[in-house]
């Protein structure tokens, strides 16, 4: 389907509050995802520290917030804080979100053909484009 800016029904939506998530977060966690590899190739046996572990999953509890309901999200959960996970452990957790954040921004955020702009598509967005019910004037 070749989206307009007049296209009032997708196919999946998220929503404004998920897309501020999403840009709060994603940086940050692709910052920790090249430190915690960098780590896992010098050292992939190393036990994470708590303090490492409390970092990320931060991060992680953030991003489960606008993953879990998402087709990849069954597959997400943070790092285990009591059994301090290896790096190597840690880094295939995070690349599983990693993988789940690309869906997430190939899902919603799209090409508008005519406008020839990319646009997070959210149920905000949507119904603002929505058709306007006419009143009837007396």
């Amino acid at each position: 389907m070749i989206l307009t800016s007049n296209t009032s029904i997708f196919e999946s939506v998220t929503t404004d509050a998920a897309v501020a998530i999403y840009k709060s977060t994603n940086g940050i966690f692709e910052s920790l995802l090249r430190e915690v590899k960098e780590l896992s190739r010098k050292k992939p046996d190393a036990v994470m520290s708590a303090g490492k572990v409390k970092i990320i999953n931060r991060v992680l509890n953030d991003l489960l917030i606008i993953l879990k309901e998402e087709p990849t999200g069954k597959y997400l959960e943070a790092l285990d804080d009591e059994t301090l996970p290896q790096m190597s452990d840690a880094v295939l957790v995070m690349v599983q979100f990693e993988t789940a954040l690309k869906s997430f921004q190939s899902r919603y955020y799209r090409l508008f053909s005519d406008t020839r702009e990319y646009r997070w598509i959210t149920q905000e967005y949507s119904q603002s484009k929505a058709p306007k019910a006419k009143t009837k004037k007396s």
